[in-house]
């Protein structure tokens, strides 16, 4: 006869059946327990001057379990700003070093693994360059090779460039300007603010910048104009007008450059100037990836109306660096364009 196996080394179903004869055991007795012994209501029901009892306990109940909470969160408090605090800086200065030093190990790994310099098997040295000098003005019609290369061979690059600049004045357009219908006592802050640093009735400042700025803004029109006969262009062209333009601000004050600048100019001048560039040129990179003829004269190398697209592309691109120069300044000073 086999002989049988102790209670623990049953199978699972055999405890599942003997738990259904026997009972649940903890069940059986809460059960028992809740029949003994009658429920608040209940209680409530049959003395009800034990309803302030019970309120009175819950309260405590409740007081007791606010107190454990105000000690664990006044331990924590003291933990963060003490030794909390501590761990804090000590990681962001491991951290820190960590980091620096990884990215110095990485610039280290990719100078060492650069050519030599002046080799003559260095990448740089292939047809392009040579291509950029020899072809460079029959192809673009540019007198000046790196506008050519810029504007034309690379104006893809250029492209994003500007959008960068774009992207970037919007970011901070988001960050810092004033919410329109918001509270208007801010405006006035940031008016009063910018009286008492910068006032506006400096009658030497507005003598001299009634002087400058007309010469600033023309020689600033003359770099992007002439930036495909010369040095120059959309970049350095934009700069010079941006900044005749915060020097008119800081003389005459937001009154009077709201006149010809406001949010609206912003939006409309870059935007049409970033899309005319990105249009152009996928016109023109469309037609060259095609081998289909553009329709664009080059005209006569060396004239002001020459380099096909070049001459239109520096004034888009000096647009929207002026304007992002210009809206850094106002945000940056006041808030608000």
């Amino acid at each position: 006869m086999a002989k049988l196996k102790p209670d623990h080394e049953r199978s699972w179903f055999s405890r599942l059946l003997r738990w259904l004869e026997g009972g649940s055991g903890a069940l059986d007795r809460r059960m028992v327990q809740d029949l003994a012994e009658p429920s608040d209501a209940a209680r409530l029901v049959a003395a009800p001057e034990e309803a302030a009892w019970l309120e009175q306990e819950k309260l405590e109940r409740q007081m007791d379990i606010m107190r454990r909470e105000a000690a664990l969160y006044e331990r924590v408090y003291r933990w963060n700003k003490a030794r909390g605090a501590r761990l804090l800086r000590l990681l962001y200065a491991v951290l820190s070093v960590v980091i620096c030093l990884s990215v110095i190990a990485v610039l280290l790994v990719t100078v060492s693994n650069l050519p030599s310099f002046g080799g003559e098997d260095n990448p740089i040295h292939n047809e392009v360059s040579r291509r950029y000098i020899e072809q460079g003005l029959e192809e673009t019609g540019a007198v000046n090779i790196v506008s050519g290369m810029i504007l034309d061979y690379r104006a893809f690059d250029t492209l994003g460039e500007s959008h960068v600049l774009f992207a970037a004045a919007c970011a901070v357009m988001l960050l810092l300007r004033l919410p329109e219908g918001g509270d208007p006592r801010e405006r006035l802050l940031a008016e009063a603010d910018d009286r008492v640093y910068e006032p506006k009735h400096d009658i030497i400042l507005q003598r001299v910048a009634g002087l400058l700025v007309p010469v600033i803004l023309l020689f600033g029109v003359y770099v992007l104009l002439n930036g495909h006969l010369g040095p120059g262009g959309g970049f350095s062209g934009g700069a010079v007008i941006g900044a005749g333009l915060i020097l008119y601000l800081n003389a005459y004050g937001f009154s009077a450059a709201e006149r010809f600048f406001t949010i609206r100019t912003f939006r409309a001048v870059s935007c049409a100037a970033l899309g005319f560039y990105a249009l152009a040129k996928a016109y023109s990179f469309f037609c060259g990836a095609n081998g289909l003829d553009s329709g664009i004269p080059l005209g006569t190398p060396g004239t002001i109306l020459s380099a096909g697209l070049i001459l239109y592309l520096n004034i888009a691109v000096g647009m929207v660096v002026a304007c992002t120069m210009y809206a850094f300044y106002t945000l940056f000073r006041k808030g608000d364009l």
